[in-house]
């Protein structure tokens, strides 16, 4: 584990670091103890897994675009809860790749005479700059978030942007002229150059990434994180398994290639789904299938219906019955946790074992409390995996089963 300290000299202003300033042993310490604070009431809390390299290990790269007050172009983060943009020309955390092309689109915005977008004026073209590399094939994707679709100096910036740098694979225009703090809007991205994604090998497998598509930031510990959700499953090949909040299917994917004998993906987000089909497709998984749907209202449609089951066997359904009885659930919520409405539609499924994947102690903490308070599991297992370092954030992975183990 690396010892050493270079302390970021944006540290006081950005705030995207939050423990910069401790050596990584005691920042590993520190979040040890935070996450002992919220979840040792339920199990004993394992040693973090800390990462061998805790710098540029961010490989997905976002930047606001805007002017300094000389008027020259700049990009970076807005400041913590403002909107004070922080000019940053190199970050700790992120891929210097990304670094060296964002490098690159800011002196062209300027050679080319871009005009950068103004929150306030809602006018000007560029507005934030999303950057995806993959480790494993090189490829990079580059999708310019602009105030609006039209693009006169679109031959000249895409031409000397790949004489510069050859190996972006992919680039892509998203228009967004919301007054919003999303990055990428709802509407299509426009392909300006390459294709219209990247691919990345994890655990052997190929995954495809869309510019909208979510997947891991840190690739590294990625694996680290999976193989620890993968172990605690204990799958035998007879395993039916649900991928809740899959994104493009990564988790789901790994376990209907080491162990499950039928997986079945829910995600909302229809540009993950399309890459999660098309992922089990280039990796020859025929025992994998995904649907675009609400984690919630689907478990709680599929709980019912094996309501129905037990009551009726010849009750009309609403889907397959073949998964209505999974033995072992993967959920990986974003940040705010799961609902309530989730959580008792999978108690009312019982699984043999859930595998909560999170990326937050607070959420996670609350979700446990429910599933506790409401059924017959327990937790067996509770792992940190450090995939953000620098920051306050740690990923956890908790293992309950049923107490009755049937």
């Amino acid at each position: 584990m690396s010892s050493d300290k270079n302390i970021c000299p944006l540290f006081s202003r950005c705030g995207g670091c939050q423990m910069e300033s401790l050596t990584y042993g005691k920042e590993i310490f520190e979040k040890q103890k935070y996450m002992e604070s919220y979840l040792d009431k339920f199990q004993v809390v394992a040693p973090i897994i800390a990462m061998k390299d805790p710098y540029y290990y961010r490989t997905k790269v976002q930047a606001v675009f805007g002017t300094d007050r000389r008027g020259e172009v700049v990009s970076g983060i807005y400041r913590r809860g403002t909107h004070m943009l922080i000019p940053v020309r190199s970050c700790m955390l992120e891929d210097q790749k990304c670094d060296d092309i964002l490098a690159t689109i800011r002196k062209l915005v300027s050679s080319i005479g871009i005009m950068v977008y103004d929150e306030d004026a809602q006018t000007g073209f560029l507005r934030h700059v999303l950057i995806k590399r993959s480790l494993t094939t090189g490829q990079i994707m580059v999708v310019l978030v602009a105030g609006s679709a039209r693009f006169p100096q679109k031959k000249e910036f895409v031409g000397n942007l790949i004489a510069i740098h050859p190996e972006i694979t992919s680039i892509m225009l998203n228009k967004n002229a919301d007054k919003t703090s999303m990055v990428l809007s709802e509407e299509p991205e426009v392909l300006l150059y390459g294709q219209s994604y990247i691919e990345d090998e994890m655990l052997g497998l190929k995954f495809r990434i869309s510019a909208k598509s979510f997947y891991q930031v840190n690739p590294v510990q990625a694996e680290v994180l999976y193989k620890v959700a993968i172990r605690m499953a204990c799958l035998t090949g007879k395993e039916k398994v649900i991928d809740a909040y899959c994104g493009t299917g990564t988790i789901g994917l790994i376990a209907a290639k080491h162990g499950a004998s039928q997986v079945l993906g829910i995600e909302s987000n229809p540009d993950a789904i399309e890459d999660a089909i098309t992922n089990a497709k280039e990796n020859s998984i025929d025992n994998a299938a995904f649907v675009c749907d609400d984690a919630g209202v689907r478990l709680k449609a599929m709980s019912r219906d094996l309501n129905l089951i037990h009551s009726d066997p010849n009750a009309k359904l609403s889907f397959s019955p073949e998964l209505f009885h999974p033995d072992v659930v993967f959920l990986d919520p974003p940040r705010s946790g799961s609902t309530e409405q989730f959580l008792s539609a999978l108690i009312r499924l019982e699984p043999q074992r859930i595998v909560y994947i999170s990326c937050s102690v607070e959420t996670l903490e609350r979700d446990l409390c429910y599933i506790l308070d409401h059924s017959d599991y327990h937790v067996d297992g509770i792992q940190g995996v450090d995939m953000f370092p620098h920051t306050e954030h740690v990923e956890t992975v908790v293992l309950m089963s049923r107490v009755d183990g049937k």
